[in-house]
């Protein structure tokens, strides 16, 4: 038909065309429709895939890579990543000349045991962690990772000697200290054209990935072992999540709360801090903090330098730069040497009294006071000028323009007051709010959404509360939860022999006539639990527990 139109140029065929043009999107939309529909049909059961599904259809259409392709070329990006990490680090000397310096005065506490040498693995474990890994192929790689899983057993030998001779040596292959830098838009919604939105993250070789988790798992069992690791430090570790540093710091909150307690809470946010760590003072830490010497400090040193790196961008390579601060975002070993870099903040915050948690490089502090008290919070203001001391000092820069400051406590002179007088280095007093699931089944805003929700096999939002809280209060009694979240709950051990001295039950704490301590972690898990049919409370496995604990709060909500 567009032939015949442009052509002929008759009307004919200019009307035929549009119609059937038409015909074909409204059938390819049907198909979509339909196709989708069903999909949402047969994992009604599975919210974990609904919510990826809802994710996928709600994102932004525009694809970043055209947009990258369009306006920014490789060696822009790599300008860009390059200039941003010298210009932080630039400002940092500026504020504090003597930082090159001052990272040798703090005061480390002598770890008990050292680490002098990694140990080899054997044939077993390499195959074991090579089939387990995700087969991502990075560019630099030989042959596609899927492709070596699948020849494994021939060419095990090779690579378990590689591995081996780099911890024997404490040396790592210059091959495996290339990256590949991929442009990630920080949010979909941002302008993809400015590359300020941007973040690189480092793709290597696999067999790179391989050797760094082999060192990682004996590094950290070592850390876990001695006790070096920070409690209040969720990131990137075991049974640790955002979702538990938001319970251990919500259930504090509440329960200052309900003594009558205004709290300040201050969210803490650094800039680019992967990029900007010194190897120098990150060796020295490793050595003198954590007891790292011997092969394994020369393996962490080859490591280190005489990195470099290049970004790719729809088939095109910038030029190769060394990288010369800052551990690698997307490896396996950055997380935890970002950790051991970030070591001693928590003593200097403890020095001030001041609570607090991470999540890797997100810090929240917090401190309460009775309201004729409010002078106790210049204990926050005195610690965070330590905390900026002391990251200007380690080239760390922490972002005022992201930080963020909330009073909690009752609705009172005291909190108003504080709120207009308080000033914590520039730091301004926000607060923020908040939900759905409506945009799966199109529901109406006024409809009843209990009957959509059943149908989707979906908790109430009250029952789901009480899924999650139950859930990491198994976890916390079996040992799959952090230590901070344990500590919470105790078990109930009555003061002579009684019936119910091996029913299994928590101490619920006494709280006041205040609500807000009601809603606390620590006193909800123990009211719910003790109220649970003990053949949910005693559940062998994990999956066992989630499976009945659901099938009861299921038919709490819709029998």
């Amino acid at each position: 038909m567009v032939r015949s139109w442009r052509k002929t140029k008759l009307e004919v065929f200019r009307i035929a065309w549009r119609e059937s043009n038409l015909s074909y999107r409204k059938a390819l939309k049907t198909a979509k429709s339909d196709y989708f529909s069903s999909l949402l049909e047969e994992n009604k059961h599975n919210p974990r895939y609904l919510f990826n599904t809802v994710a996928k259809l709600t994102k932004n259409k525009a694809s970043t890579s055209v947009d990258i392709s369009q306006h920014h070329s490789s060696n822009d990006f790599m300008n860009d990543f390059t200039s941003k990490v010298d210009t932080i680090r630039d400002k940092i000397v500026t504020i504090q000349p003597s930082a090159t310096v001052s990272h040798q005065t703090v005061h480390y506490r002598s770890p008990e045991e050292q680490f002098h040498s990694f140990s080899t693995i054997g044939e077993e474990e390499l195959y074991k962690l090579i089939k387990s890994s995700k087969p991502t192929t990075c560019m630099l790689d030989p042959i596609p990772s899927k492709l070596l899983k699948e020849v494994l057993p021939e060419v095990i030998d090779p690579l378990l000697t590689i591995i081996n001779s780099s911890l024997l040596l404490g040396y790592v292959p210059k091959t495996f200290k290339l990256a590949v830098i991929k442009p990630l838009i920080k949010k979909t919604q941002l302008d993809p054209k400015e590359l300020v939105n941007y973040r690189p993250i480092s793709n290597i070789p696999f067999l790179s990935k391989i050797l760094e988790k082999v060192v990682s798992s004996q590094l950290y069992s070592f850390l876990e072992k001695n006790g070096i690791c920070e409690d209040f430090q969720s990131g990137f570790r075991p049974y640790h999540s955002t979702e538990t540093a938001l319970l251990r710091v919500t259930n504090d909150l509440l329960l200052s709360s309900d003594r009558g307690c205004i709290s300040l809470l201050v969210l803490s946010d650094l800039s680019a801090a992967f990029d900007t760590i010194d190897h120098t003072i990150l060796l020295h830490r490793q050595e003198h903090f954590v007891g790292i010497n011997g092969s394994a400090l020369a393996w962490f040193k080859s490591y280190l330098y005489d990195r470099h790196q290049f970004v790719a961008v729809n088939e095109e390579v910038s030029y190769r730069s060394q990288v010369q601060y800052g551990v690698p975002q997307g490896s396996v070993l950055g997380p935890l040497l970002f950790k051991l870099y970030m070591l001693p903040l928590g003593n200097i915050i403890r020095k001030h009294g001041v609570s607090f948690h991470c999540y890797a490089d997100d810090t929240q502090l917090y401190i309460s006071s009775r309201p004729g008290e409010t002078y106790q919070f210049e204990k926050l203001t005195e610690c965070i000028v330590d905390i900026k001391n002391w990251m200007t000092s380690n080239f760390l820069l922490l972002n005022s323009e992201k930080t963020e400051v909330l009073i909690i406590g009752p609705k009172s002179s005291a909190c108003n007051t504080l709120e207009r007088c308080l000033s914590l280095d520039g730091c301004s007093v926000n607060s923020s709010s908040s939900a759905a699931a409506r945009v799966l089944t199109r529901t109406r805003k006024y409809d009843h959404i209990s009957p959509v929700l059943s149908t989707l096999h979906w908790l109430p939002i009250k029952h789901r509360i009480d899924f999650k809280i139950l859930l990491i209060t198994y976890k916390a009694l079996n040992g799959l939860a952090p230590q901070y979240l344990n500590e919470l709950l105790l078990h109930y051990s009555p003061p002579r022999p009684l019936r119910s001295q091996n029913s299994g039950n928590l101490i619920i704490p006494r709280i006041s006539k205040s609500t807000a301590g009601g809603r606390s972690f620590s006193y909800l898990a123990p009211k719910l639990w003790n109220n649970l049919p003990n053949i949910v409370r005693e559940a062998d496995t994990l999956l066992q527990f989630k499976s009945r604990l659901k099938t009861h709060l299921f038919n709490l909500a819709y029998t």
